[in-house]
C-alpha cells in the first residue's frame, strides 16, 4: 500500500492502494513501521505523505472492516490507526502532507497528525464517521480541534460538514493552496520544497522546537513549558550544530550540521 522513495533529506510516503487509497489494518502498520524506520535513518530529515492518482489522497477505513459489527475486529482496526498516526505525529521528523485530492475520515486523520498541510485546489476534506455509525478514532476528535478551534471542529464531526480547499485554508485546516489541474502534482512539489528547507536547519534545533512546540497540545502548563522552551535553549549550547551555526553565519557561508 506504501511506497517509500527517498531524495537527499527527503522522504516520501504515497498511499497506494486505488481507487480510494483507503487503509487497511496492514497498510496502517506498514506506515507505523516506515516512520520508525526513517527514524532511525540520521541523513533523513523530514517526510511528505501523499496519495497516488489526482483524486484521492485517501478516503480513510475500508468499511468492508466493519460490516460484520465484529467488536475483536473493530478494536484491532482503530488500535492500528492510534499506533499509526500517533507515530507519525510525535516522529522527530518534520511531517508535511500533500493533500492531491479527497482527505476523508481516516484521510484527513492521517493529515491531521503531520506537522504541516499543503492541498491542491480541488481537495476536499471531511470527516464522516458519524453518518456511518462511527466516529474519528484516529485521533481526529482531538486534534481538529486542537487546529481549527472547537466550533469547526463540531461543524466538520457532529454535522459531517464537508470543506473545500479554500476553506480548509481559511480555517486553519491547511497551511497553503496551490491551484493547478488535477493530477499535475503542485501540492507535492510545493510539500517537497518545503521539506527540503528542513535540511538547512539544525538537526538538534528542528527537534526541540518541535517537542515544544506540541507540549501545549500534551497538555504541559504554560510556565512548565517556558522553563523546557530555556532549559532546551541552553541545552543546544552541549552540542556542536550551536557553534557551527552561528559560526556559519557570522563566515557567510552554509552550516555543515551534524546530525
Amino acid at each position: 500500500m506504501i511506497e517509500l522513495s527517498l531524495d537527499g533529506s527527503v522522504a516520501t510516503l504515497t498511499l497506494n492502494r486505488p481507487p480510494a487509497n483507503a487503509f487497511s489494518r496492514e497498510g496502517l502498520l506498514q506506515l507505523r513501521d516506515t516512520v520508525r524506520q526513517l527514524e532511525a535513518n540520521p541523513a533523513v530529515r523530514a517526510l511528505v505523505i501523499t496519495g497516488t492518482g489526482p483524486k484521492f489522497f485517501s478516503a480513510g477505513a475500508d468499511l468492508n472492516t466493519f460490516a460484520s459489527g465484529d467488536k475483536a475486529a473493530a478494536l484491532d482496526m482503530i488500535s492500528a490507526f492510534g499506533q499509526a498516526f500517533e507515530t507519525l505525529a510525535n516522529t522527530p521528523l518534520v511531517t508535511v502532507a500533500a493533500l492531491n485530492g479527497y482527505a476523508m475520515g481516516g484521510g484527513l486523520e492521517c493529515a491531521l497528525a503531520c506537522d504541516i498541510r499543503i492541498a491542491e485546489g480541488h481537495a476536499q476534506m471531511a470527516l464522516p464517521e458519524a453518518g456511518v455509525g462511527l466516529l474519528p478514532g484516529g485521533t481526529g476528535t482531538q486534534t481538529l480541534a486542537w487546529l481549527v478551534g472547537e466550533g469547526w471542529a463540531k461543524r466538520m464531526i457532529l454535522t459531517g460538514e464537508r470543506v473545500d480547499a479554500p476553506t480548509a485554508l481559511r480555517i486553519g485546516l491547511v497551511e497553503e493552496v496551490v491551484d493547478g489541474l488535477a493530477g499535475e502534482g503542485l501540492a507535492l512539489a510545493k510539500a517537497r520544497e518545503i521539506a527540503q528547507r528542513v535540511g538547512k536547519q539544525s538537526p538538534d534545533s528542528v527537534r526541540a522546537c518541535k517537542q515544544l512546540i506540541h507540549a501545549a497540545r500534551n497538555g504541559v502548563p504554560r510556565g512548565a513549558a517556558l522553563a523546557q522552551e530555556r532549559e532546551a535553549f541552553v541545552e543546544l549550547f552541549s552540542g556542536a550544530n550551536q557553534r557551527e551555526g552561528v559560526a556559519a553565519f557570522l563566515e557567510k557561508r552554509k552550516a555543515s550540521w551534524t546530525v
